[in-house]
């Protein structure tokens, strides 16, 4: 059975059982047709078509009766005969011409389509689209940019540079180097842009793992399995977009090339070789002289950022997983053993879901809801335990 012919079955099970609810008084026809999930004039039509005809009034006409536009099986097949006998080998176009001269009354589609259906012609890849240069962002904050550069930015030592740069304005928001592009170092730019100039419209990133979730390799990505990133841009609001080639992230790059080109030189001059003096020179001095000397005016006046008001941002940009208490109170995760310490909200949360947050530190907090019900070290140590030897 078809998925169409399966679903008009279900539906006609469920609106009798809804028909006799609202027969009985026990339903008004407002929440009958929420049930069935169409609007009251339907559910009305419905009542009339169950009426006069029963079950099967209520039986879709289109998935019986044939169209009357589609061509007769005869036609079909001397078409298909047509090209197998005489012209195989010939493109659809050729093809067609000759079958339009032949008398032929039928569109150039559907001669394609009907050879294809019978395996007489393949699909012809895609061609590649006319690239065009993308207009910039009209203001600030409407679009963000986030990638990251791995390269020999002190002697001998590689790491990952993340940028955090406006669409409209070219400006870096933020520049960090990390030991490894990743889901962490991604929270930390996206933190430092809401911290200082609030949120924004959309972010515009490449396939990586930790932004996207790419069910076939070099394939398009899913919209439906989010990333622990991708979870929390939809809790902010931020509408996340997939770059499907370089090119696409063309300013990225331009501005990649400009960095690998003078950061080397400046930490060199500077003498800096750690990665934290390298961090504290990108915030201090690099990044301001950078936007100073690059930043372009917006197209449009005005921002798109709007202030962040909300709860603890902490508790969005983090990655965030769900599990089940054990009989002692305790949740494992990743081979560390949280205790749950007792608390005067409930007796106990054997066999609770709970949700398990870690933040950029490494640091650890157990969630049950919205409430939290204790905060762990790295190596899962409660920290009030901790501040209790302390003392």
């Amino acid at each position: 059975m078809r998925r169409t012919e399966m679903l008009q079955e279900i539906r006609k099970m469920r609106f009798e059982e809804v028909y006799f609810g609202w027969s009985e008084s026990r339903l008004t026809q407002e929440e009958a047709a929420r049930i069935l999930g169409v609007c009251d004039r339907t559910f009305r039509r419905y009542i009339d078509r169950y009426e006069h005809g029963g079950v099967e009034g209520l039986s879709d006409r289109r998935l019986t009766q044939a169209s009357f536009r589609r061509a007769p099986v005869d036609e079909v097949m001397a078409v298909s005969d047509l090209y197998r006998s005489r012209h195989r080998g010939w493109n659809v176009k050729h093809f067609y011409g000759w079958y339009r001269r032949d008398g032929g009354q039928r569109s150039y589609t559907w001669v394609k389509n009907t050879l294809q259906r019978a395996g007489l012609v393949s699909r012809a890849r895609k061609r590649g689209a006319h690239r065009k240069r993308r207009e910039r962002a009209p203001i600030p904050g409407m679009m963000l940019h986030q990638d990251g550069s791995n390269h020999e930015w002190v002697p001998g030592r590689k790491w990952d540079l993340i940028v955090t740069m406006d669409d409209a304005t070219s400006e870096h928001y933020s520049m960090l180097f990390v030991a490894g592009e990743g889901t962490v170092s991604s929270f930390q730019g996206i933190r430092e842009v809401i911290v200082h100039h609030g949120l924004f419209s959309s972010l515009y990133t490449d396939r990586g793992s930790h932004y996207w979730f790419t069910p076939d390799t070099g394939g398009r990505v899913s919209r439906t399995q989010p990333t622990q990133f991708g979870r929390a841009m939809k809790h902010l609001g931020i509408e996340m977009i997939p770059a499907y080639s370089p090119e696409a992230r063309g300013r990225s790059e331009r501005n990649f090339s400009t960095h690998q080109e003078r950061l080397p030189r400046e930490l060199a001059l500077q003498g800096i070789i750690t990665m934290d003096a390298a961090n504290r020179y990108l915030s201090d001095v690099y990044l301001p002289a950078f936007n100073a000397e690059f930043m372009q005016p917006a197209a449009e006046e005005g921002t798109a950022f709007v202030e962040w008001v909300g709860a603890n941002l902490d508790d969005i940009l983090c990655e965030q997983y769900e599990r089940t208490v054990t009989a002692d109170n305790c949740v494992s995760f990743e081979g560390k053993t949280l205790q749950i310490p007792a608390d005067r909200y409930r007796c106990h949360y054997v066999k609770v879901r709970v949700r398990v947050h870690r933040y950029v530190d490494g640091s650890l907090a157990i969630f049950h809801g919205p409430r939290k019900l204790a905060d762990y070290d790295k190596q899962g140590q409660l920290k009030e335990i901790k501040k209790k030897k302390a003392a």
